[in-house]
């Protein structure tokens, strides 16, 4: 029986980035949810990567209003370290990165195997524009995102209640402010609000929507303003250097322990927490391990 060739299709760009910092940000999930996405009515929710040759990828794709979604996945088949990476999608295409290293810059070049349902042009334009958002990305991203791990003796399920339950979150978020608690759902799509009093007794604090909510596996906060003397902020200079920024827990379980992974954009007041998330994370897991 005769094999039909499937039409390839090419999309390209050069980012003015080293090879190393576009190798990274294409391969790393917390990355991956950023610049994932061909306009600003979708998104990336979730993704994980286990990046080696018969490793798996998994990033899902939804719409912002939550009407449309899917999992996009694959194997890899080939990896060679900042030159090229060869993999096939779930549904049996082929994909084809390379990675050609110019110094101050890098050429990315995707050549994938087409679908039958949308047309080639169509295709193209999609796959481009999600290629053009990681140039953007890339070319923008400083060096200065927070990221922490802690391994805690207990379980995922309940390392994630003692996350988001009402009365362990207002202990273990206690080295951010004594007085912290939260408003609302951790229900994908809700919205939620963190807060707290401030040294002159006035509620603030941020508000914020669950981007995604996956139980014992994953949460993705995406903060959309603050609270100030218990008003609500939502555009203005007050909220423009970070609004849309991220906060991600990744709970990874390790035999009957957890290694939990936190990822945030250290964008505006964000970054200042730095030398606080220790402090929390080690509260957390002395919640987590009395309970």
């Amino acid at each position: 029986m005769q094999t039909i060739a499937k039409t390839k299709i090419t999309v390209e760009t050069t980012v003015k980035a080293p090879v190393e910092r576009v190798w990274k940000l294409w391969t790393e999930p917390w990355h991956i949810l950023h610049w994932n996405s061909p306009s600003i009515d979708w998104h990336t929710t979730y993704s994980e990567n286990d990046f080696r040759v018969g490793g798996r990828l998994l990033s899902r794709m939804e719409s912002v209003d939550g009407k449309d979604g899917f999992d996009f996945s694959g194997e890899y088949t080939n990896i060679e370290l900042y030159k090229h990476i060869d993999y096939v999608i779930a549904d049996g295409r082929r994909v084809w990165v390379s990675f050609e290293d110019k110094g101050n810059s890098t050429r990315v070049a995707e050549i994938f195997e087409a679908e039958s349902e949308n047309s080639p042009e169509f295709q193209q334009e999609g796959w481009q524009a999600i290629l053009d958002n990681f140039g953007r990305y890339t070319e923008s991203y400083k060096e200065d995102d927070l990221h922490y791990e802690i391994l805690i003796s207990c379980k995922p399920d309940k390392l994630f209640k003692t996350i988001t339950g009402e009365d362990t979150f207002k202990e273990w978020t206690k080295p951010f402010n004594p007085s912290s608690y939260f408003n609302g759902s951790w229900k994908k799509g809700s919205k939620i609000e963190f807060l707290g009093s401030d040294k002159n007794g006035n509620k603030s604090g941020m508000v914020s929507r669950i981007r995604e909510n996956i139980s014992g596996k994953f949460i993705s906060i995406e903060h959309m303003g603050i609270i100030e003397k218990g008003i609500e902020i939502t555009c203005g200079p007050d909220v423009d250097d970070w609004q849309g920024a991220m906060e991600n827990y990744t709970l990874i379980p390790i035999g009957n322990k957890t290694n939990l992974v936190v990822d945030a954009d250290a964008a505006g007041e964000f970054g200042e927490m730095g030398e606080i998330w220790p402090q929390a994370l080690d509260k957390l897991k002395e919640v987590c391990e009395r309970n």
